[in-house]
């Protein structure tokens, strides 16, 4: 029950506030970003390839409330890339975008976040990598969906994510799993009303298991966003009973959550990325790791009652 409270806190200036003053805050948010600038994110992308995993990198920001903004968060996102494609890091680290930092939510939004994450697309494809459009809360994904299909006309690499807490999402994964796609399905963590998302915990974990297998028997490339050792394993069967080979799909986590899984992970002959935000405007980012996992809360209330 605590999920929905923290995702409506998530959106409040004064719980923002409150949040970011907490003398323990800088803890936990150290836990889940990596960092506030490329400088500080590069190092751990060189540390990830040493270890045999991939990362996907996300530039931290959603509350875009003019042009101006969308084209900082465009030029942010380039600015990564020059920086990997200096280090030859391309090959080993793919961008994660939000489309509402591109300007989605506002006048004439959808095309506006069509014309500033094209460019982003785009320098990807030039240095070996791609981009993965993230899913958002439901009234956004028509829009997400629609720029993802206008985008891989061009580069048929770029990927998108779906939410296993959606009604709509197994006929979307039925629509996407065409061979040369790339699916990175998760559970969902947006506070979506029950006219359009499963409230129970087991009947979301029960459509991930459908939504996967769906992916797994399709002709795309899956890509299973999950620290759930169950569900985990899950996957893992499905992928032998499609068929697959370990390279044909691949698991995510977020950085900071069960670290020890993701070497372990690689080790096995999986591939393994770690989803990687950064920047200076987590709130919201961070709001939605403490809102997935019970023990996430705990772990930051310890960190505040324990610091003076």
């Amino acid at each position: 029950m605590l999920g929905p409270v923290i995702l409506a806190a998530s959106r409040s200036d004064k719980m923002r506030r409150f949040i970011s003053a907490a003398p323990g805050t800088k803890q936990v948010v150290d836990r889940f970003i990596a960092g506030e600038t490329v400088d500080q994110v590069v190092p751990i992308v060189e540390d990830a390839a040493d270890k045999g995993l991939e990362v996907t990198l996300d530039v931290v920001g959603e509350d875009i409330t003019t042009p101006a903004q969308a084209e900082a968060a465009r030029d942010a996102y380039l600015e990564l890339i020059e920086r990997l494609k200096v280090l030859d890091l391309g090959p080993r680290a793919e961008m994660s975008v939000k489309l509402s930092m591109f300007g989605q939510a506002l006048e004439n939004g959808h095309e506006l976040a069509l014309a500033n994450v094209r460019p982003v697309v785009e320098a990807a494809a030039a240095i070996g990598t791609t981009v993965t459009l993230d899913a958002e809360d439901h009234t956004t994904l028509d829009s997400m969906f629609a720029i993802h299909e206008e985008l891989r006309k061009d580069f048929p690499q770029t990927g998108c994510v779906i939410q296993s807490y959606l009604f709509r999402t197994e006929d979307d994964a039925r629509r996407l799993a065409e061979a040369g796609s790339r699916v990175r399905i998760v559970k969902g963590a947006y506070k979506e009303p029950a006219s359009v998302a499963y409230q129970d915990k087991a009947e979301i974990d029960k459509a991930y298991v459908r939504i996967t297998r769906i992916l797994m028997e399709g002709e795309g490339y899956p890509m299973i966003g999950s620290h759930d050792p169950r569900l985990i394993a899950i996957a893992q069967e499905l992928g032998r009973r499609a068929g697959r080979k370990l390279d044909e799909y691949e698991f995510q986590m977020l950085y900071g959550i069960r670290s020890d899984e993701h070497v372990r992970l690689a080790a096995e002959g999986h591939r393994m990325r770690v989803y990687t935000a950064y920047g200076t405007d987590w709130y919201g980012y961070f709001m939605r790791r403490l809102a997935e996992k019970p023990a996430n809360l705990l772990f930051f209330g310890r960190s505040i009652l324990t610091k003076g």
